[in-house]
């Protein structure tokens, strides 16, 4: 665990499991899972520069995203097929949607991609400080209930732990279909000076990046008449 560095003290995080899994994507877990699992005894993802782990990713990867909560894990596939040149790890606690993404990295055969299939607190603590390049967070659970709301990830404390392990110049993508988590979100930012939001930069910022596919979740709320915000900010 890295110097400085806290658990957050209460889990943001719902449910570990669904409904019963198919044969094909229980062998999956069995089997590809454990090869594409993080150790977090290894070393993390060196600081700074595009040597990593050996280990980690395979040659020609020279930058670390992470995504947390990849739910059934449709944009972490399209963006580890889209940049080879990232190692993307994603962190998913409920078992359902690692195995899907098991099943895409499977299917099409992707091989830059690393796992966490517990809470992403644990992958936090080991990262070592400016070491992500990118960071996503989509939307997470918006525990919409007023007592839940403390149980929500994004907060100004979790903006520093987030802070502490991207690169100065990182993208940090955070995805709502939720008004109120939005406004919370952008509250949070604007509460701790190591992020800007590109909104206040750019002209065109309403307009979805072209980099940045839509999840099943999403296009569930866009269908049920909720819109989606893309919001984007940079570490500095």
């Amino acid at each position: 665990m890295s110097a400085g560095n806290e658990h957050f003290s209460i889990r943001t995080y719902g449910r570990r499991k669904g409904h019963a899994l198919s044969p094909r994507r229980t062998r999956l877990l069995e089997e590809l899972l454990p090869r594409l699992k993080l150790d977090l005894s290894a070393a993390p993802p060196a600081p700074l520069t595009s040597l990593f782990a050996p280990g980690l990713f395979a040659p020609g990867v020279s930058q670390v995203w992470l995504e947390i909560g990849f739910g059934a894990g449709e944009h972490l596939a399209w963006q580890a097929q889209t940049h080879p040149d990232a190692g993307i790890i994603g962190c998913e606690p409920f078992i359902n949607g690692v195995a899907a993404l098991l099943g895409e990295i499977d299917e099409r055969n992707i091989g830059n991609i690393r796992i966490w299939d517990d809470d992403a607190r644990d992958v936090l603590d080991w990262l070592e400080d400016a070491s992500i390049d990118r960071m996503f967070v989509l939307y997470p659970d918006p525990w919409p209930k007023t007592r839940h709301h403390k149980r929500r990830l994004i907060s100004p404390r979790t903006l520093k732990i987030l802070a502490r392990v991207m690169k100065r110049g990182a993208e940090l993508r955070i995805g709502s279909d939720i008004t109120d988590y939005v406004r919370a979100t952008l509250e949070a930012v604007f509460a701790t000076p190591d992020f800007e939001w590109l909104a206040e930069r750019a002209e065109d910022w309403r307009t979805r990046p072209p980099d940045w596919p839509q999840t099943r979740y999403e296009k569930k709320a866009v269908q049920e008449g909720r819109k989606g915000h893309c919001l984007i900010f940079r570490r500095i």
